[in-house]
């Protein structure tokens, strides 16, 4: 699936419609920056800001399902209603329209290096992007001394 900037308004508006009976009628645009995230909704600006690696890397299902959530975050936002993560309306809108509430890691994401660590004492694992001196570090949980798995 290939969506230019052009015709990402469209789209947007058809899912918009079809899932919200609304129409989208503010900005919506590609952001390269977004690095963890599949998308954002901006309340002060009123524009949806989505990551266009999701759509390059993703099937089409997850990018509806992610342009579906900030969706819910807009129009909730327009009817002057909760539309933060924490707010029940946000989370039964999600619900209704079939929007996931976090998006899956990119699988470009996934390869990246990972540091596995377990504690000594109560075993609990830590997962870790970046190494970290197990002579400084302590579980978080016991105090107990960590490993490198």
């Amino acid at each position: 699936m290939s969506i230019n900037q052009q015709n990402l308004h469209k789209f947007t508006n058809r899912i918009s419609l079809e899932f919200f009976g609304k129409p989208y009628v503010d900005h919506v645009t590609f952001n390269h920056r977004l690095r963890t995230t599949g998308g954002r909704y901006i309340p002060s600006k009123r524009v949806i800001e989505l990551n266009p690696k999701y759509l390059k890397e993703m099937d089409e299902e997850e990018f509806v399902g992610i342009v579906k959530h900030e969706l819910c975050h807009y129009h909730l936002h327009i009817e002057g209603k909760g539309f933060a993560h924490k707010d029940r309306a946000f989370k039964e809108l999600l619900k209704k329209t079939g929007a996931p509430r976090h998006c899956k890691p990119l699988p470009s994401e996934e390869k990246k290096k990972k540091h596995a660590y377990i504690c000594k004492h109560c075993a609990h694992e830590y997962i870790r992007r970046k190494r970290i001196n197990t002579a400084k570090y302590r579980c978080g949980k016991c105090r107990g001394e960590l490993k490198k798995i």
